[in-house]
Order: C-alpha cells, then sequence, then structure tokens
C-alpha cells in the first residue's frame, strides 16, 4: 500500500470521526461561553471578555475550571488535527480546483484553531493574554514596508469572511456538515434553524472586526484593530447597543448549538 493510500485509508477510519466529534464539542463550548459573556456585556457586565480567551478564563473560574480548560484546549488541538488531515487527504469529491481551495481552507481553521487551543494553554499555565495580541501584530505589521496596505488586505479578509458566513447562512450551504439524519424531521428543522441564526450572527461579527482592521489601516493607527472582543464593545457602544449585542449573543449561542448537532451528525 502506497503512502498516499495509507493517508486516505486513515482518512476514512473511525478515529478521525471520534477526533473530530471531539474537537467539534470543545469548539461549542467556547462559542457559547463567548455568547453567555456577550450577553452578560448587554447587560452591563464589563468583567468578561467575549473571545476565545475570554471564555477561558470564565471556565477557570467554574468547579475543576483548570481541568476544563485543558479539556477544551486538547479539544482544539484535536480539531485542528482534523483540519489538517481534511487539508492533506480530503475533500476528493470535489473537482479540482475546488478540492485545492477547500483544502487551504481546511489549512487555515487549523491554525485558528491551534492559535484558540494554544490561548486556552496560556490561561491554563497563568499567562494568559493582556487582550493587547491584536493590537501588537496590528502595529509590528503596520511598522513594514507598505504595512498599512498589507493591514488593509487583513481587514478586507476578515471582512470578506464575515460576508461568506452571511451567505452561507442563508443559502443554508452549511447544511452540508450534517449526516441527512442531522437535517430531517423537526429536529433537522431545529439545527438548521440554529445554524441559519449562528451563522449570521457570526457573520455579522467578523465582519464588523474586518471593519475595525480597515479603519485602522485607514488612520494608520493600529489601536484602531481589535479582535471579537473588541468588536462587540463596538456594537455595545452604539444606538440600541445592549439589544443588539445581546442578539449577537444569543446568535452565537445558536452557532454553538449547531456545532454541537454537527459534533452528532457529523457528515465528512
Amino acid at each position: 500500500m502506497s503512502v498516499g493510500q495509507r493517508a486516505r485509508a486513515a482518512h476514512e477510519s473511525d478515529w478521525v470521526d471520534r477526533i473530530a466529534r471531539v474537537g467539534l464539542v470543545a469548539y461549542a463550548v467556547v462559542y457559547l461561553l463567548i455568547a453567555w459573556l456577550s450577553v452578560q456585556l448587554a447587560f452591563g457586565d464589563r468583567e468578561g471578555k467575549p473571545s476565545s480567551s475570554g471564555a477561558f478564563r470564565e471556565l477557570a473560574q467554574q468547579p475543576l475550571g483548570g481541568v476544563l480548560i485543558w479539556v477544551v484546549a486538547v479539544g482544539m488541538f484535536l480539531l485542528a488535527a482534523w483540519q489538517l488531515i481534511e487539508a492533506a487527504v480530503g475533500h476528493r469529491d470535489e473537482e479540482d480546483g475546488k478540492r485545492t481551495v477547500k483544502r487551504l481552507v481546511s489549512a487555515g481553521k487549523a491554525v485558528v484553531y491551534v492559535i484558540i487551543g494554544a490561548s486556552g494553554v496560556k490561561v491554563a499555565i497563568g499567562s494568559g493574554s493582556s487582550g493587547q495580541g491584536e493590537e501588537t501584530w496590528t502595529a509590528r505589521l503596520m511598522s513594514v514596508p507598505a504595512g498599512q496596505v498589507l493591514v488593509g488586505l487583513v481587514a478586507l479578509a476578515i471582512f470578506g469572511f464575515g460576508v461568506v458566513q452571511v451567505y452561507r447562512a442563508w443559502t443554508e450551504k452549511f447544511a452540508d456538515k450534517l449526516d441527512a439524519e442531522g437535517r430531517s424531521g423537526k429536529t433537522g428543522t431545529a439545527y438548521l434553524t440554529f445554524g441559519k441564526i449562528g451563522y449570521t450572527a457570526r457573520g455579522v461579527a467578523f465582519a464588523i472586526v474586518g471593519g475595525l482592521f480597515g479603519y485602522a489601516a485607514i488612520t494608520h493607527d493600529a489601536k484602531k484593530s481589535g479582535g471579537l472582543d473588541q468588536a462587540l464593545f463596538e456594537v455595545l457602544d452604539q444606538p440600541f447597543g445592549p439589544a443588539l449585542l445581546c442578539v449577537i449573543g444569543v446568535g452565537l449561542a445558536c452557532f454553538g448549538l449547531f456545532t454541537l448537532a454537527q459534533a452528532r451528525h457529523l457528515s465528512r
């Protein structure tokens, strides 16, 4: 059996399914905690940060919090491992060009999941982010030749990702993440509703993040950039901000619930 055949056999094995399911549950926990922190922020509690690092710090305050952080962080690394496998040998049913794009997307997802898992490890060992990470790397990027243009490109990429999430929501492109059972009956209808609301809220949040980076590029001020938490604080400062933020928080919770459904009804 060739190396390629062995890789494909591994990709189709049950243990990859198990890795994916565990990772998806961990990812759902992160989003449910971000949603909870967003709703708390909407009601005036500014102590927590509605971000992945904030979610891990929220976990740390629970009974057996240290153990829970490690469990979720390991789950994120397993999710990254699944996406790396997908990037290497997955999406074989797609045509060549589309397969290449999907494999690159899987590789990008793996990087994101590793970053989230690493933020959990930092919180677990007591060196959690101070919340200035986005500003720091934006400032560094801004200082290189054509840095302002590069930050602008990052802004367009993040904003585009947000738009794609909304598009996937309203065309139900996300439905293929569930198997046939997960899309059928009243339960399937509920799952798809969670997905539509969740992908919309996630898209709006990331579009705002992209807007912040775009504003940083235009003004040449790295302090104007920010991650998900700063984007949600920006929502809070708008007219009817608490109500809007509460809606987004509920939407992010729906994304978490859909991810749990995907873990149960995984379609690969």
